[in-house]
Order: structure tokens, then C-alpha cells, then sequence
């Protein structure tokens, strides 16, 4: 027969274990909760931002080839700004 204090003491340090998983993952959940808008799917504003990024460093060419390129990924057809 199993001594009930052994048992006891193996379901409370489980129960604690669990605890601390739970309160993880809820501050997990908040932190995916924030950055969920910027991973939204939207097309018309990732080829804005990529057209935003781009230009300074290579002009207006480069980054339409990169909009097009973005698009052409997604299987869509390119669209020029």
C-alpha cells in the first residue's frame, strides 16, 4: 500500500508544475495578442510597407521588382503602384 503523504506530496508538486504552465502560456497568449495585427494578412499593406522600405535604399525600380516579387510568392498577380 502506498504511504498517502508520499501520494499527497506527488499531486500538490504536480499540481504546482501545471500552475506555472498555465501562467506561462496566458502570458504567451497576451504577448501574441499584441503582435497579432502586424501578422495579419493583408496584401495592400505589406506591398505598401515593402514599397516604404525599399525606396530609399534602391529607388522606385527596386522596389517594385520587390512588390512584384512578393506578390508573384503568394501566387497572385503582381500589382504596380
Amino acid at each position: 500500500m502506498k504511504d498517502i503523504h508520499e501520494v499527497l506530496r506527488r499531486k500538490q508538486a504536480k499540481y504546482a508544475q501545471l500552475g506555472k504552465q498555465i501562467e506561462m502560456l496566458q502570458q504567451a497568449a497576451e504577448k501574441l495578442r499584441e503582435v497579432a495585427p502586424l501578422l495579419a494578412d493583408t496584401e495592400d499593406d505589406d506591398t505598401a510597407v515593402l514599397t516604404e522600405m525599399d525606396e530609399p535604399q534602391g529607388g522606385t525600380k527596386a522596389s517594385a521588382a520587390a512588390a512584384g516579387a512578393t506578390t508573384k510568392a503568394k501566387g497572385t498577380a503582381p500589382r504596380w503602384p
